[in-house]
Parts: structure tokens; sequence; C-alpha cells
């Protein structure tokens, strides 16, 4: 059987047996990516119309649509391989291919090896999985897409989902004791994303470790100021928590950092809904706000729906929104910015039960009703 291998972390590649395949122009390998994406699962045409034209199909998207499909199985086919891996199941299309046989799905797969390792107490074990995961990115996804939306979108998805598993090997190797190794690493990733706190939280825990507490309070001091200067707020409760322990040299575990301020990234799919559409908020003091299936606006002026009385919101700050895949929270061009587990998003978020969201200095936990 011919060897299948789709990939999407980086430009968008077809190879049978390690031999590429010409897809096409941008809107043939759009759609290629979006089933392999989704592989498995069945993608409306209606959906796929959509990510593949930017929300703008045509009226005949249906026949393009088909003509892409038929001169993809007519290569598949000619390479040697199975046409029928590409289905037509209604209302759309299928790829039938498995998580080894895409980039994507063999980062999830190790990504998810290495998370059961870490919990079973094997951290150099996990520490390879997660690393095996990262492996499999040849470049920025779906490079060579850029400027379709969905394209756009999954690529800074999948950028959240990378910087999270480099963190996640990071605490691995924390606890093989391996502090000293990953200061240099963490250096440079604290310049390249300075409103990280969780990678602030283990540069600080490695130089601890490391025997250098005055080290690792310089750098409590410094994302102090970039946050003070620059966002004007105060570092989360998790990184001031480690600060103090730091502080009184107290003892702390490796993964602590990871394992409490870690951001909860989502793959992009186009296709399959979420079944909730509404939930609530609540605060440190009990108050519990509902979150309406229409969204939520919140900010400063008093004509939002949840108003917070503090000079570091803004009057529209940001909104919970709802979204074909659940709902989601976005930066309305706040000038402090909107922080969503302890990171600073850059893009509209999605949002599941545990979420800590902190709006200036309000700290608020999504639930979903």
């Amino acid at each position: 059987m011919r060897q299948i291998d789709v990939r999407v972390l980086g430009p968008v590649h077809l190879l049978v047996d390690a031999q590429e395949l010409p897809v096409g122009g941008p809107k043939p390998r759009a759609m290629l990516a979006v089933l392999a994406i989704n592989r498995q699962q069945v993608v409306s045409m209606e959906a796929l119309a959509n990510a593949v034209w930017d929300e703008e199909p045509p009226k005949a998207y249906i026949n393009s649509l088909q003509v892409f499909v038929a001169r993809l199985r007519n290569r598949l086919e000619s390479a040697g391989a199975d046409p029928a891996i590409l289905r037509t199941v209604a209302p759309g299309y299928r790829l039938d291919i498995s998580d080894a046989e895409c980039d994507v799905g063999r980062y999830a797969s190790a990504r998810q090896a290495g998370k059961t390792t870490r919990k079973s107490g094997d951290p150099a074990a996990a520490a390879a999985h997660f690393q095996r995961a990262l492996d499999q990115w040849s470049g920025t996804a779906l490079a060579d897409l850029g400027g379709i939306r969905y394209a756009d979108d999954f690529s800074t998805a999948m950028e959240e989902e990378r910087l999270t598993t480099v963190s996640e090997r990071i605490s691995a190797d924390l606890l093989c004791g391996k502090a000293s190794d990953v200061v240099g690493e963490l250096r440079t990733l604290t310049g390249e994303h300075p409103y990280r706190e969780p990678l602030w939280g283990q540069l600080i825990t490695a130089l601890y470790l490391s025997g250098r507490q005055r080290d690792a309070l310089e750098v409590c001091r410094r994302v102090r100021a970039i946050l003070a200067d620059e966002l004007g707020i105060d570092p989360c409760a998790e990184l001031v928590r480690l600060e103090q322990q730091v502080r009184q040299q107290e003892p702390i575990l490796g993964s602590e950092p990871a394992a409490t301020m870690q951001a909860k990234t989502l793959l992009t799919t186009v296709a399959i809904p979420r079944t909730y559409r509404s939930g609530r908020l609540r605060f440190d003091d009990g108050r519990i706000v509902a979150v309406p299936p229409k969204g939520l606006r919140i900010g400063r002026s008093s004509d939002n729906e949840l108003m917070l009385d503090d000079p570091k919101v803004s009057r529209r700050h940001a909104q919970i929104i709802p979204k074909r895949e659940g709902l989601a929270i976005r930066d309305l061009h706040s000038s402090n910015g909107v922080y969503v587990d302890c990171v600073l998003i850059e893009i509209t978020t999605p949002l599941s039960t545990g979420t800590v969201i902190r709006i200036g200095s309000t700290t608020m936990i999504f639930e979903e009703t």
C-alpha cells in the first residue's frame, strides 16, 4: 500500500511514498488543507467553499470544488495511491487518512503521548514525545496560503499550539534536572514573546533551580517592569506567587509554572460545531455574570453589558462572541490587552470551562452552561 503524507505545518504538501504530488494553485491547496485538518470528518461543501474562497465563494463553487476533487483523485491514482481516500459523503467530502498520515495528526498524537507520559511520572519520555511533536513543523503552518482567513486563523492557532508544546517540553526538562540547559532557550523565548507570562515563570524557575536566586529575582523585576510600562498591568497571581517562593527560598517543583499557567489552545476546524452557546463568568468575590448566547461586551463605559470600573480597562475593551465552534473572546483594540490563562491574546480565542480571563485588574473564570 502506498504511503500517504499530507503536510500543513509549513507549506501545503502532498506526498505518496515520499514523492511529492502537484496539488495545484492556492485554492486546491486550501481545499486539501481543510480536508486534512478535518480528516476522517465530513466537511460540507458550504464550509469548504467559505474556507477556500475566504467567505466569498462564487455562485458556481460546487462545480469548482468538484473539479478540484476530480483532479486530486486523478493525481493520487496516477501515483498508485487509492483515490477513494477522498470520499464524497453528503453534504460534502471526507479525507480518509489516519493521524499518522498527516503532520498535524502526528503532532497531536505525540503531544498527547507526552501529556500522558508526564502524568505517569516519566518526564524524560514526556520530553522526548513533546520534541517529536515539535519536529513535525517545517515552517509556518499553511505558509503558502497567507491572506486567506481560514489559513491565517489556523496558522496563528497552531503557533500558539507550538509555543505551548515548547513550554511543556521545557517543563519536562526541568523535572529531569536540566534547569541550566534551558535557561538560554527561555531567555530567547521571553525576548521574542515578552507578554507570555508562563515563559517568564519557567525562566524564573530554571534560574532558581540552577542556584541563581539573584538572577531569578532580577527576572521577576524585569517582567514586572515590562508589564507595567508597556501594558499598565501587574503580573498574574501565579507569577506573583512564584516570586514570593523564590524570595523566601522555598522549594518549588520544576513543572509548577507550566502546570498552573499553561495556555489553552484548540486546533482550528471548520465543520464540527460544539454543543454549547452560553456560559457564565465567575469572579473572585463570588459574583456570577451570565454570558448570553448572543455574547457579552466588556469595558469601562456604562453601555457595556459588563462594566468594569478600572482605569486599566478601555471604554470598550473586549467582547465574548458566539462562533460556529462555540463562545470565544476577542480584544476590541484595547490599550492593555486581554489575558487568557496568563497569555496576552492576539486573535479571537475560544473559551472552555476553567479558562481564566484577566482584563485590567479583574480576573474571572469562564464556565460552560
